[in-house]
Parts: C-alpha cells; sequence; structure tokens
C-alpha cells in the first residue's frame, strides 16, 4: 500500500475536508493524513458529502459511486439516490492526442479511413473521448477513443481501493459481513472490462443477434475494421431521449405503447436471453422517427446463467405462493450470508412481506416497491447478492419508473407476469426435471457406495484408538439399516418432489397440467421405481463384497 502514498494522502485529504473522518478511519488511510471538516456545513447529508467526494477523488471513484448507485442490496435509497447524480464528465483530450491513438492503433490518420472526422468531441468522460464521423459510404458513425495514460491512473486507484477494502474487512465489522474486499474485486473487473473497447463491440453484437427478429429494437452496428481494444467504430444512433416526454408525443410517438416495448425487451433480456444492458439509464435509449428504440453503450452487462436462473425462479416461485419458507430460503440461495445471519429473523420478515402483498396478483403490484423491500430485508440481514442479480434488481426499478413516465398507468407487472410464469413451469420440463433427476441420482449413487466404506473406516479408527471395540463386522447389520432407511428417505423425498412440481405446474398453468401431467406422473412413478430398486441392489452389493 505504500507504494502509493501521495495518492493515499490526498485521499485521506479529501475525504477528511468533506466530513467523512470516519469512512477515512474505518479504510486505514487516518495513517497518512487525516484533515478536518472545515467549514462543512451541518446541513449536508452524510450521502451528499460522499458524492462530492467521489466527485473531487476522480474517474474511478465517480465510477465506483456510480457502479454503488446499482447496488440497492448494500445501500439505502437516500444513498442510491444521492450516488445515482454522479457524471462521468471529463475535461476533452486534445484532438492530436486523440489522433495519434487512432494513428498507433488503426494504422492510419483519420482522414484515411474516415471521409469526415469531427475534431471537436461530442461527449468527453473518464474512460473515453467520442467523435462524430462518416464512412466512405456515408454511414454516420461515433469514433471512442480511450484516454491515453488512463489505464496506469486506473490500475493505481484501483489497488488503493483493493487495499483499503482488505483492510476495512479486517477492522470493521460491517465491511466483513459485505465483503467489502469481494465488491471491490467485482469492480475492478468490471472497470478493467471497460477499458477494453473489443469486449464492448463483442457484447453489442450479442444483442444485434439476440434483437435480430425485432424490428422496434435498433443496436448500432460495429465496423470492425476501424475498432481496437483502444478504438471502436460503432454506428450513430440519432433520436429522442426516452424521458423526453414531450419531444416523444410532438413527435408522435405513442408514449404507452413505447412503455410496453421497452419493458418487454427489458425483460427479454433477462428471462430470455439471460445477458441483459446493466445501465439502461435514459441517456442511453433513444426512441428514432419510426418508434424504433435505440440502445447504446454496452460497456457494462449483466448475465443470468444457470444456476442464478434456477435460484430466481425458485424465488419467484415462492413469492408466487406467498410462501415465507421459502422466500427466506430462496435469499439465503441467492445471497452471500454472514455466519451471524440469523435464520429465524429472516423468516419474521419474509413473513411480514408476505402479508404486505399476498393479497395482491403480479399485474397489480408496483414491482419497484416489492423490490426494494426485499432488498431491504437483504440489507437488514446483510445478505450480499452476486453482482448480476444486483444488476438486475437495479434494472427492474429504472423500466419500472422510466415505463411510469412514459404511462402512468403503466404496469411491470403485467410485462413480467408470462416470463415469471415460464421460469416457474421451466424447472418441470422434462428435460429440466431429467438433469436435475439425474444430478439428483449421481449424488444419491455415490453416497451411497461411499457411506459403508466411511462408517468401515470410522470403525477402523474406533478399534485402534479406542478401549470399547468395535469391529467392521459387527457395525454390517447397522451399516445395512442406515441404507434401508436412507434409500427409503431418498426415494420418498423424490417422490415428494415430482408430486409437489406436478401441484405447481397445476397452480401455475392448467394447460401445462394437461400437456405434461401424465408424463409427469408416469416419470415420478418410473424414476423412483427405479432408484429404489437401485438403490436396493448397490446396498446388497456393497454388503456383499465388503465381507472379509
Amino acid at each position: 500500500m505504500n507504494t502509493h502514498l501521495e495518492r493515499l494522502a490526498q485521499v485521506a485529504e479529501i475525504l477528511g475536508r468533506h466530513g467523512l473522518g470516519s469512512l477515512v478511519a474505518a479504510t486505514g488511510v487516518d495513517r497518512w493524513r487525516v484533515a478536518q471538516a472545515v467549514g462543512s456545513k451541518p446541513q449536508i447529508t452524510n450521502p451528499h458529502r460522499i458524492r462530492l467526494a467521489l466527485e473531487e477523488l476522480g474517474p474511478v471513484f465517480i465510477k465506483l459511486g456510480q457502479m454503488l448507485s446499482t447496488r440497492p442490496d448494500l445501500l439505502p435509497p437516500g444513498y442510491l439516490t444521492e450516488l445515482s447524480k454522479l457524471q462521468d464528465g471529463a475535461p476533452p483530450v486534445a484532438v492530436d492526442a486523440v489522433r495519434a491513438v487512432i494513428q498507433q492503433e488503426l494504422g492510419a490518420a483519420p482522414e484515411q479511413l474516415f471521409a469526415t472526422f469531427d475534431d471537436a468531441p461530442l461527449a468527453s468522460a473518464s474512460i473515453g473521448q467520442a467523435h462524430a464521423a462518416r464512412l466512405f459510404d456515408g454511414t454516420e458513425v461515433v469514433v471512442k477513443v480511450r484516454r491515453p495514460g488512463v489505464v496506469a491512473r486506473i490500475n493505481e486507484d484501483l489497488e488503493i481501493l483493493q487495499n483499503l477494502a482488505t483492510y476495512a474487512n479486517r477492522t470493521w465489522p460491517a465491511a466483513a459481513d459485505f465483503n467489502f474486499s469481494g465488491i471491490a474485486a467485482d469492480f475492478a473487473a468490471t472497470l478493467r472490462a471497460e477499458l477494453d473497447y473489443l469486449q464492448e463491440g463483442r457484447n453489442a453484437e450479442r444483442f444485434a443477434a439476440n434483437f435480430a427478429a425485432d424490428p422496434g429494437i435498433h443496436i448500432p452496428r460495429i465496423f470492425w475494421e476501424t475498432t481496437s481494444s483502444r478504438v471502436l467504430t460503432i454506428e450513430r444512433i440519432r433520436g429522442i431521449k426516452v424521458d423526453d416526454v414531450e419531444g416523444l408525443i410532438e413527435a408522435g410517438i405513442d408514449t404507452h405503447d413505447l412503455a410496453d416495448r421497452a419493458a418487454r425487451a427489458a425483460a427479454k433480456m433477462i428471462f430470455e436471453d439471460g445477458f441483459f444492458h446493466a445501465d439502461p439509464h435514459p441517456g442511453n435509449l433513444f426512441v428514432e422517427t419510426s418508434g424504433t428504440i435505440g440502445l447504446i453503450d454496452f460497456g457494462m452487462v449483466g448475465e443470468v446463467r444457470a444456476p442464478l436462473r434456477e435460484q430466481l425462479a425458485k424465488l419467484l416461485q415462492a413469492l408466487t405462493t406467498n410462501n415465507p419458507d421459502r422466500i427466506s430460503s430462496a435469499l439465503l440461495n441467492l445471497s452471500t450470508a454472514p455466519p451471524t445471519a440469523d435464520r429465524a429473523a429472516l423468516r419474521y420478515d419474509a413473513t411480514v412481506f408476505v402479508q404486505m402483498y399476498q393479497d395482491k396478483k403480479l399485474g397489480e403490484l408496483e414491482i419497484g416497491p416489492l423490490v426494494v423491500q426485499l432488498l431491504a430485508i437483504l440489507r437488514n440481514h446483510r445478505l450480499q447478492l452476486p453482482r448480476e442479480m444486483a444488476l438486475l434488481a437495479k434494472m427492474l426499478l429504472m423500466t419500472e419508473g422510466m415505463g411510469a413516465r412514459l404511462n402512468p398507468d403503466f404496469s411491470l407487472g403485467n410485462v413480467l407476469k408470462p416470463y415469471a410464469k415460464h421460469m416457474a413451469l421451466e424447472r418441470f420440463e422434462p428435460r429440466n426435471l431429467a438433469q436435475a433427476f439425474s444430478r439428483l441420482g449421481l449424488t444419491v449413487a455415490e453416497l451411497g457406495l461411499d457411506l459403508p466404506e466411511k462408517l468401515e473406516r470410522l470403525a477402523g479408527r474406533m478399534d485402534d484408538g479406542v478401549e470399547v471395540r468395535l469391529r467392521a463386522s459387527e457395525l454390517e447389520p447397522m451399516v445395512a439399516r442406515v441404507e434401508q432407511i436412507g434409500n427409503r428417505l431418498v426415494a420418498g423425498m423424490v417422490a415428494a418432489a415430482f408430486i409437489r412440481g406436478i401441484g405447481d405446474v397445476a397452480t401455475a398453468d392448467s394447460e401445462r397440467l394437461t400437456k405434461w401431467g401424465k408424463p409427469l406422473l408416469a416419470g415420478a412413478v418410473g424414476a423412483v421405481g427405479a432408484l429404489s430398486t437401485y438403490l436396493a441392489w448397490t446396498g446388497r452389493h456393497r454388503r456383499g463384497g465388503g465381507r472379509r
């Protein structure tokens, strides 16, 4: 840490000057310098102080604040609102430096690569700068150029952040519970990915493939011949910002329809594609004159992989059945819990949550307050969501907020309802049941094969070191009985799981029950019978082979 003394002293001075002495002490930078909050105004709230300090600390800390504004599982609403005001602006880079980067990366001057290149930047941010250009075929593009020297500066601040987070984890119980060092590591990985314009280009092409069949969504094209890790050439999107309601109405755009289409696109990303835009603020969404929605800025994305999708489906199912036990269990499975987690208190909070929403259907719910309440439960119990789940929650909140601005009667619940139902039912599709049963069968088979041997080893240790001796042969009747009971329990649990699954399908969708009910029931009977036979055979085989 002492390799960055000058920067550490600067961090401590800025935090202290903004009245954040407790944060200085918690992160350990008070060892270098602690400034008093000279002239600090008592009417300024702590969230406001933190925002001002982050703005002064520079690009990495601004990005950190923006990331934290997407983590409602970590921070209460007042902090989220304040941190969402952080703007990633920076003084423009001199055009000669921009041209030098293009020459170095692409092997030619801008005039040789583009029909026109505007020296005045469209926008200037902490990582890169955007310039308007035109290809020789007339296509309008935006050329994003990474700032010279930005990687070294970012790496220094990221190393400082990681060290401060590690120190806080050791000395501050709340930091350990929320795993500050893990959050810092995730943030560093995300920010370093944003530095690579090749990755952003690949993200854009993946979105384009996912929405290829939807003419109402426009994903800009990437021009790879003039793209590198430091330069990105992307089709220019022109239109009205999605939050400019007056401008949209003047242009003849049906804002109610627009709200539904934008929300369906967000739901498709999450529930169908498992790949979503993690920064869908109004500045990244444009509406073209035709009403087509144009999406830009693909540096920050999230993925819903199979394990997370399974846990999300369980949470949705628990919510739709108003079951506090299953809700608390799903929240624990979705998150990382500290050793001090109080499961009884979590169940109580889940019960209160159910009582608040049990009389409402999904289409009648405001998703925002529901998500905020769930996240408050997580935060109160110091349960940390995986990055993707936190981004997903933030995306849902932003989508509902955008929809409400476009249409006061907008219901995100109605948009999500078919997706939620599909996810709940998807777990009981035959192919998914087969995969789950296969995994369960392997686990149970390994347990059945290993248990007698482990018990015999235990008996051997007892035989060697305990005066009251028990030999493996004397344990065989006990082993046989344990196996028999275990086999019956496993078969019963599998049968119960199938029956419960069929019941869930019936509750959620009677048509799906008509289609799959008999195959599921037949599969349940056959699978449980096969499992019981197999377990009985392995038990006899192990007992027979184990005799000396």
